[in-house]
């Protein structure tokens, strides 16, 4: 049969679509598969990354369907974010029509590769229903007091007079008109993620076995639990500022067994004694211009920096020896974690040792180091210079400084947490609108859920300058729903992270119950959590930490019965050219459409699958491509060699010659590490099952057995079908009627040797082998063996005659 892959494709994908063929089933005591791939961003175009995404998930998704599961494999579209406004600026569109523009073409190609998933839960985050039920969501978490607002520090274009995102900052320039961006303290709303941090990381250890080692390492870290001492310096002479007094500086430290070690504090530039200082003028002019330009620099950029500070002329006291201890400030602490102070220990810490050694800051040993190591020295040992505490190992040290201080009231026995409190607020048009409205006499209230969702005006100008929802006064012109006075809506909207962080919770819910409920708590029952979850490494953190959170607080809110929502996670590999990652900057980029157009979408898929196990890199190469595209050809090609029949032959293997009992063992063994690699623990190696299958029609084209030639195809048929389902399922429908699409069950005397190769050995030392027959007696075996080997027999005499069956024959000689 000659291949015609658009024909073919054409055909299979229209019959799957008029049959939906692959929605889930309503019967809920069918078992379930629920597997995902992370859904994408409607950029415009699908690449290589998506191709391999979506064909892992796949290939599962048929595979599991085929065994009788009842599988959900939706698709969606992370469809808010700053790429469309950046597109509706630039090509003087709007973001919603670009969106949903890309969405249609994204849809039409993803679906041009045979992909199976439900077309009826679909959903795009954009949707003003999956805002309404987000907005919902939010107002129930404001409410638990699970948001808050503060004030934080933001990226500011002066010049645009708009805030800007971390990938909208180059080289601490505003990527529009290169002014240079400030750090401006501004209002902003936070989940408390932190109220979570231990449950987060205590179920970590759900998922060990499941999620890769790699990922649940990287968690534990971002969430950084460490157990220490929190305490303060009192100032030398207390700060008066607005009526206000400030009398010490708070510090937490996690090796209190230092203590007597600290030589300076450092602040960072945002800590409210040093903007005390600036505001009352305390500061030489010179000292505070430095302050300000490190405050303008964003976090990021302060963490690739040189460490810089400067001495803030004051002192604070040490609790315990009473010294004075110098005041500065320096760009490595950070306000945003602890109380944002230091204690400066140089002798036993890197970064403050690279600190004193740049502004000659004195460095106090307090922890012997065993062979008189260069400092600083950072691991435990015995105290030194330090007081009552000498001599004590660090371990009691610890204990022994705590109990003083708690028993003093000089400070406390705390938990802290590298995790800090999510700031979910951004100054853009194109997200979920923050559904709270401020009122003069009530404060801010959050908007009737009757009256959601708080839609988008579609009547704004984007150009680039501030936020066209703060300037749409109608729009933010409203009634207060407390008072029913005068009253203005908020003009932020929510980071899209917080959309990706429960999308698969959603995707449970059928579309006739998607308007009266957020989550069907039956349906979420019966498919969460999800099965198998599939995507990147880079989102290891943010967006699967989310989530966890999100599905916690969810069921504390009654929404779900799950703690955990992946079950288990696959994360896939790069897509590579020319040892770089595939993109448009570097010229390497392989567009899929061209290949489905040239080769077909199973050739595609074919490629993806064999190229690399799913976790690995997957190197692009052109004529790897041309070989699955040959294979194909070949499948197609041979099967005019089988006859047309309804269920698999009988074979008498007695009557089979060796080529025809080879080729069957082929066949089975491709059946068998089918049943083998479909499962998280196997790693879905999908290119090991690909290769069977290779070798199994080679070995079917070294013999014409017509039943042998049937056989084989009904059974690789049903093997390459979640892999290359559009020729398979033609295929299959001319010669099998579709009937090979069954469970088939291993002939496990096909897979069996007639006859078997046996190692011969002298004295242990390898000398021959010999192919004997599986029921060959043991006394023709070692004639055999003896016959082979006689060269090195000769003037010996034959001590021992060992035969490990099926394995070796080994003659004791001297």
């Amino acid at each position: 049969m000659e291949y015609n892959a658009k024909a073919i494709e054409t055909k299979w994908q229209s019959f799957w679509e008029g049959n939906n063929a692959y929605e889930p089933k309503e019967d809920k005591n069918l078992p379930k598969k629920y597997i995902l791939s992370m859904f994408p961003y409607p950029s415009g175009n699908i690449h290589m990354g998506h191709v391999r995404n979506y064909c892992i998930s796949d290939a599962i998704a048929r595979r599991f369907r085929r065994k009788g599961f009842n599988v959900l494999h939706p698709i969606g579209w992370d469809a808010f974010g700053m790429p469309a406004e950046n597109a509706a600026i630039k090509h003087k569109t709007h973001p919603k029509d670009w969106t949903y523009s890309n969405i249609d073409n994204m849809r039409k190609q993803l679906y041009s590769l045979g992909f199976s998933f439900s077309k009826t839960r679909e959903l795009a985050t954009c949707d003003t229903l999956y805002s309404k039920w987000e907005q919902s969501l939010f107002i129930d978490m404001w409410e638990r007091g699970l948001i808050y607002r503060k004030k934080g520090f933001l990226n500011w274009c002066p010049n645009d007079k708009t805030v800007l995102a971390n990938e909208q900052v180059v080289e601490g320039r505003c990527w529009r008109c290169d002014a240079q961006v400030v750090q401006k303290e501004m209002y902003q709303y936070f989940i408390k993620i932190t109220d979570y941090a231990q449950s987060l990381l205590e179920d970590l250890s759900l998922l060990e076995g499941k999620w890769p080692n790699a990922v649940l390492t990287m968690q534990k870290n971002w969430i950084g639990r460490s157990e220490g001492l929190s305490f303060k310096f009192l100032l030398e002479r207390p700060l008066e500022v607005k009526g206000e007094t400030l009398e010490a500086v708070e510090v937490f430290t996690t090796r209190p067994d230092t203590i007597f070690g600290v030589s300076y504090c450092a602040l960072a530039p945002e800590h409210p004694l040093v903007m005390a200082l600036i505001q009352q003028g305390l500061l030489k002019e010179e000292i505070q211009k430095q302050i300000q330009r490190m405050q303008n620099v964003s976090i990021k950029e302060r963490s690739l920096q040189e460490k810089e500070g400067f001495a803030l002329g004051i002192n604070v006291i040490h609790p315990l020896s009473k010294e004075k201890i110098p005041l500065w400030v320096a760009n490595f602490v950070l306000m945003g974690y602890g109380s944002g102070a230091v204690m400066g220990v140089p002798a036993h810490d890197e970064r403050d040792f690279d600190f004193a050694k740049k502004y000659h800051l004195p460095l106090k040993e307090v922890i012997a180091s065993e062979g008189n190591r260069q400092l600083p020295y950072c691991e435990a040992g015995k105290l030194i210079n330090s007081q009552e505490y000498d001599g004590l190992d660090s371990k009691t040290a610890k204990q022994k400084i705590i109990d003083y201080f708690q028993r003093e009231n000089l400070g406390l026995a705390v938990v802290n947490y590298k995790l800090r409190d999510w700031g979910v607020s951004r100054q853009r048009y194109w997200g979920t609108p923050i559904p709270l409205i401020h009122c003069k006499n009530c404060g801010i209230v959050p908007e009737n859920k009757e009256k959601l969702p708080v839609k988008l005006p579609e009547d704004v100008v984007i150009n680039g300058e501030g936020n066209p929802l703060e300037k749409h006064i109608l729009w933010r012109k409203c009634i207060c729903p407390k008072c029913g006075g005068e009253a203005q809506r908020e003009s932020d909207t929510l980071d899209t992270f917080v959309e990706s962080s429960w999308y698969f919770l959603r995707y449970t819910t059928p579309p006739k119950k998607r308007e009266e409920t957020i989550l069907s708590l039956e349906d979420e029952k019966y498919w969460m959590g999800v099965d198998e979850y599939i995507g990147g490494i880079e989102h290891a953190i943010l967006h699967l930490l989310y989530s966890r959170f999100f599905t916690k607080v969810l069921r504390d809110l009654g929404y779900t019965q799950q703690s955990e929502p992946f079950l288990h996670l696959l994360t896939q590999g790069m897509v590579i050219k020319e040892g770089a990652k595939m993109s448009k900057s570097k010229g390497n980029v392989v567009n899929p459409e061209e290949i489905v157009q040239e080769y077909g979408a199973d050739t595609a898929r074919l490629f993806i699958l064999f190229a690399a196990p799913p976790t690995k890199e997957l190197e692009w190469n052109d004529s790897a491509l041309e070989g699955a595209f040959k294979f194909i050809k070949r499948l197609c090609a041979r099967i005019e060699k089988a006859q047309k029949v309804n269920a698999l032959p009988s074979i008498d293997s007695n009557a089979l010659t060796k080529v025809e009992k080879f080729a069957r063992k082929k066949v089975y063994e491709a059946l068998k590490k089918s049943n083998e690699i479909f499962s998280y623990e196997s790693g879905y190696a999908f290119n090991t099952l690909i290769a069977a299958c290779m070798e199994a029609l080679n070995a079917l084209s070294e013999q014409d057995n017509p039943q042998i030639w049937s056989e084989g195809y009904f059974v690789l048929l049903n093997v390459l079908e979640p892999i290359i389902p559009h020729i398979c399922w033609e295929l299959s429908q001319q010669y099998f009627y579709l009937e090979n699409f069954k469970e088939l069950s291993i002939d496990e005397k096909a897979l069996q040797d007639d006859v078997i190769i046996m190692a011969i050995t002298i004295n242990g030392k390898r000398r021959g082998e010999l192919e004997v027959a599986l029921d060959t007696p043991k006394e023709v075996i070692i004639d055999k063996a003896k016959a082979l080997v006689a060269k090195w027999l000769v003037d010996k005499k034959i001590l021992k005659e060992i035969v490990v069956p099926n394995k070796l024959v080994n003659l004791v000689v001297v």
